[in-house]
């Protein structure tokens, strides 16, 4: 009688070591992610991590699953068809600020739309830190970076306001540094059946010397057992905060998943007739 193996966080660990400078909060969403997974018992082989560009896409290399190194600002729209192809992988994007809110904006608005069962989680430390420090889309106002020195001019972007007008059934934010709550937010995104943002505030111990981990333990708390995530008004409202940075699930509602709506059988003959009678057609043109 063959036993059930247990998946553990270490059932996703790899034999390479991350590059992130020491105390970056991405050690703690790549662990949010180990976490998640091992406790739904989901095994590596049923798995796709797409990432963007940024320090975050190095985990492409530390989390054993299928992994895709997308394009800059792109990682959405490949994950999308990672899911569209097989429907039952558990689809995950991974990205950064400066890679989801810049490049990948019009993705997250569309993705939003098609609500496809897509967990997007992304690492948010208010620059673009792989390329050593300049603004990003949530640099605050009046930030000096190596692309503003003589400090930020532009308004500040706010991701979860943007993603709750578009249409997103499932967002949140989450904290780098607040490990069991991340993993929670991340288990809850992923079990939501539609597309899940995820924003996760990061602490960049190099570059970001303002947004500290001491910086957000001042002004982050948690949303409580109380709150009405079903309550769209609300939750806009607890997304344009700005003294105070609440965290946990904004908002949840259920709307048709895409990928459930499409008729796998319907059509499949026609698809794979069309395609060979434009090669025969093709092949013709060229006797």
């Amino acid at each position: 009688m063959s036993i059930d193996k247990k998946i553990t966080p270490q059932s996703y660990h790899t034999s390479y070591l991350p590059t992130w400078c020491p105390g970056c909060g991405d050690f703690g969403i790549m662990a949010a992610i180990k976490n998640a997974l091992s406790e739904l018992q989901i095994p590596s082989h049923n798995v796709v991590i797409v990432y963007g560009i940024g320090c975050a896409g190095n985990m492409a290399s530390t989390i054993k699953c299928y992994g895709f190194h997308s394009l800059h600002g792109r990682a959405l729209p490949v994950a999308l068809g990672a899911k569209i192809a097989n429907k039952n992988l558990t689809v995950i994007a991974v990205a950064g600020d400066g890679d989801q809110y810049s490049e990948g904006t019009n993705h997250l608005i569309h993705l939003a739309r098609y609500n496809s069962n897509i967990t997007l989680i992304v690492a948010n430390n208010r620059l673009f830190s792989l390329t050593t420090g300049q603004a990003s889309p949530t640099t605050p106002e009046g930030t000096a970076t190596k692309t503003t020195p003589w400090g930020e001019i532009k308004h500040e972007f706010n991701p979860l306001a943007l993603s709750l007008v578009s249409g997103t059934t499932f967002v949140a934010r989450g904290a780098a540094f607040n490990l069991s709550h991340l993993t929670n937010l991340i288990k809850q995104g992923i079990k939501h059946p539609g597309f899940s943002h995820i924003d996760v505030l990061q602490q960049c111990v190099t570059l970001n010397k303002i947004n500290t981990v001491e910086w957000y333990q001042q002004r982050v708390y948690e949303l409580g057992a109380n709150y009405d995530k079903n309550n769209y008004q609300l939750a806009l409202d607890k997304a344009l905060e700005t003294e105070k940075l609440p965290i946990g699930i904004f908002y949840q509602t259920k709307r048709p998943v895409y990928e459930e709506k499409i008729d796998w059988t319907a059509g499949t003959n026609a698809i794979t007739e069309k395609i060979v009678f434009n090669k025969e057609k093709l092949l013709k043109e060229f006797e």
